[in-house]
């Protein structure tokens, strides 16, 4: 994609379907003679003007809105033309067509195609356009995705903010701080001569411990943010009977799942996204585990197997009226065995207790007791799985962050805790230092995309959907 980048590009931008409003939307450089072609007249930069959109006849195709924005003062930093017709798939797809068809006519004034290589856009094109002339940073062109694709009120709101640039001029801060500090040991580096020493003069090691700390900040946000974008994936595992339905339906608020006293009824995984506090939670309810000579029921079981191998964190559903029992309790311990072997490492596992509602009389155990009939003791978990997520109380200015900059910032950290102990060396290690600063300005750059390998924008922009 990114090889293309010259040519002019045209796509539907509005989502698929019946809508009362449509937008195609075209972008590149010297627009006038496509717009005179499909409007029959030229446009005031700016200015929306209702006309008629024209076939290659001079007849009319729809009747709507046409804004022509000049470069650079567009989206992409191209000349942009936007037509707001109606939001008929069939009229959107006309409008597509005529225009590539415009585009290849010959223009009478200077014999030539007027629009030459006019083509539909991929997927996220429009902001790779933005990206590459500057109007945005990689951070926020992501950020544009995370607004469309946010599942909460507050993903949306904070992929605003990022959109609006505050991660954006979070890491330009850092990067700064990072700049001046590389210049010091540079200068140290260049001029061992000189009876000034830089670094001591400037207090160096003030700087790049204060820079550390910044980072740190910076880090525990991104991850905040990650979180608030990614949400985790919670499995709810058990024996069969346990409850762990009628548990989903009470974290969901909804009959999602269906709930029976006959044991076995859930066969296949049944997921569900819920928001606590604004953060999605991904919840998978399982088939009770078990062994079992049912074929169904075995490939449920191992669905079961699948999802807790993957999950982020495991409800672990006793059955209090049961706990007791000695096969019950046996069976149980046999499947926290092979919860332990079968997770990796750092996924925690909660004990939850249910039916507390019908063996009030039990002794107080591990855990969290409820009762997801009764919605006794529903409201402690999710405060519980907020916690096992890692999330705080939302900060304010909260911006959207993903799993990538999460990684580039543990990689800043790294490289600045590399170049403290260079420093703690002092002259036989300057030059070591002044490589992992470096390597930790580049690491920063990858996220605002000054620095990055084009492999990387292509699979970033190709996620984005067409139009955008």
């Amino acid at each position: 994609m990114l090889a293309r980048t010259s040519d002019p590009i045209v796509a539907i931008a509005t989502a698929p379907g019946r809508g009362a409003v449509g937008i195609v939307r075209v972008s590149g450089r010297q627009l006038g003679p496509l717009v005179q072609a499909l409007c029959a007249r030229p446009l005031k930069p700016r200015e929306a003007t209702y006309l008629p959109f024209l076939d290659g006849g001079g007849e009319p195709v729809d009747h709507g809105l046409a804004l022509y924005f000049p470069a650079p003062h567009s989206f992409t930093g191209e000349d942009v033309l936007e037509l707001q017709a109606h939001g008929g798939a069939v009229v959107l797809q006309l409008l597509v067509a005529r225009c590539l068809e415009a585009a290849a006519e010959v223009d009478g004034a200077t014999g030539r195609a007027r629009l030459p290589g006019l083509r539909v856009a991929e997927p996220g094109e429009f902001s790779q356009r933005a990206f590459l002339n500057g109007k945005i940073d990689l951070a926020q062109a992501e950020a544009i995705a995370d607004l469309i694709d946010a599942s909460t009120e507050a993903a949306a709101r904070s992929a605003g903010r990022s959109l609006s640039g505050a991660f954006s001029r979070e890491i330009h801060t850092l990067r700064d701080a990072l700049i001046h500090l590389r210049m010091l040991v540079e200068a140290t580096l260049d001029f061992p001569e000189e009876e000034i020493d830089f670094l001591q003069k400037a207090d160096a090691v003030g700087q790049l411990v204060a820079l550390q700390a910044q980072v740190a900040g910076v880090q525990q946000r991104a991850r905040q943010g990650a979180l608030l974008r990614e949400g985790i994936k919670v499995v709810i595992a058990g024996q069969p009977n346990a409850g762990k339905s009628s548990l989903l339906n009470a974290l969901a608020g909804a009959e999602l799942a269906i709930v029976s006293a006959v044991a076995g009824t859930t066969r296949d995984v049944v997921s569900q996204t819920i928001q606590i506090q604004g953060v999605p939670l991904h919840v998978a309810d399982t088939a009770g585990l078990r062994e079992s000579t049912d074929e169904v029921e075995q490939i449920g079981v191992a669905r079961a197997w699948g999802q807790i191998e993957g999950a982020d964190a495991v409800l672990f559903l006793h059955d209090l009226t049961r706990a007791d029992v000695a096969d019950y309790a046996a069976a149980d311990a046999e499947i926290l065995r092979l919860l332990r072997e079968k997770l990796p490492a750092g996924v925690p596992v909660l004990d939850v207790w249910n039916k507390q509602d019908a063996a009030p009389a039990q002794a107080a155990r591990d855990g969290i007791a409820l009762s997801a009939r009764t919605g006794e003791g529903i409201e402690t978990l999710r405060q519980e799985l907020l916690r096992l997520a890692g999330w705080q109380a939302v900060p304010e200015g909260l911006y959207l962050a993903r799993a990538r900059h999460v990684h580039a910032l543990a990689q800043v950290a790294g490289h600045l805790a590399g170049a403290a102990g260079h420093l703690a060396a002092r002259a036989q290690s300057l030059d070591l230092m002044a490589e992992e600063l470096r390597l930790a300005q580049n690491a920063l750059n990858e996220i605002t995309g000054e620095f990055g390998a084009d492999d990387l924008l292509g699979v970033i922009f190709s996620r984005f959907c067409i139009g955008k």
